[in-house]
């Protein structure tokens, strides 16, 4: 199995970990989603895809419809993405994805969990070129479906890695290739559970218990922030 499925294994930031978090994070994409490609799941094949999320995160179907509706209002703030890079202690690199009406607070506080706890906020680009950007896919198994058949077809479609997980198959790629690894599911009748993207590192910093404890109350303290969606780091603990 490559590199992106295993840092996603041991990555200690558990995106999933919170119910409230999630659905606060696939409502804001949800809300983006809608205002960038519009409601209709039929022509706006990302929101398919959220909505796919948000089943897969137990989002209750009153909770997606909400944040649609949300979306079309006229009085919705205009939520942005932005991504923030910096380093924390003992030198582990982060890139910080945020969906926020007020950059301006959003940065600030970024700014002040990173100098509080050894760290510091960087410009853009400082650490992104220690990282690869990734489109992961999750997708029910189809029986009688083959592997090696599938993962050939997958190549084709821009895929990099396929590979079973329990009853499910777990696809990546380029982030670019998103749309044609989608394409290929959803003419080929996959069901998608999920589809997300990871900014996978290619140069990790392995740390001892002590020194891994100090970045995971990082970690701990920007996953809290409202504004905060994910966190990626080049943290590797010692086993």
């Amino acid at each position: 199995m490559g590199r992106a499925f295993e840092y996603r294994k041991a990555r200690m930031f558990k995106r999933w970990g919170n119910m409230s978090k999630t659905f606060t994070r696939i409502s804001k994409e949800i809300i983006i989603c809608v205002k960038a490609s519009g409601p209709d799941p039929a022509s706006n094949s990302r929101l398919r895809v959220l909505m796919q999320n948000a089943k897969a995160a137990n989002m209750p179907k009153d909770t997606i419809e909400r944040s649609i509706k949300k979306a079309m209002g006229k009085d919705q703030s205009d939520i942005k993405e932005h991504i923030y890079e910096g380093y924390g202690p003992h030198g582990i690199a982060f890139l910080i994805e945020t969906a926020t009406d007020n950059s301006t607070r959003t940065v600030s506080n970024i700014r002040s969990i990173l100098s509080r706890n050894n760290g510091a906020l960087g410009t853009s680009g400082s650490v992104s070129f220690l990282f690869e950007h990734k489109c992961i896919f999750k997708v029910h198994n189809k029986h009688g479906v083959d592997l090696e058949e599938l993962e050939l077809d997958m190549i084709d479609a821009g895929a990099q890695e396929v590979f079973p997980e329990n009853d499910t198959i777990i696809i990546s790629g380029e982030f670019e290739d998103f749309g044609t690894i989608q394409k290929y599911l959803d003419e080929h009748h996959f069901e998608i559970i999920s589809a997300d993207f990871e900014w996978i590192p290619t140069q990790t910093k392995e740390l001892n218990e002590s020194a891994a404890a100090d970045v995971e109350k990082v970690l701990g303290k920007l996953e809290e922030d409202d504004d905060v969606t994910n966190v990626f780091h080049t943290m590797v603990a010692k086993d």
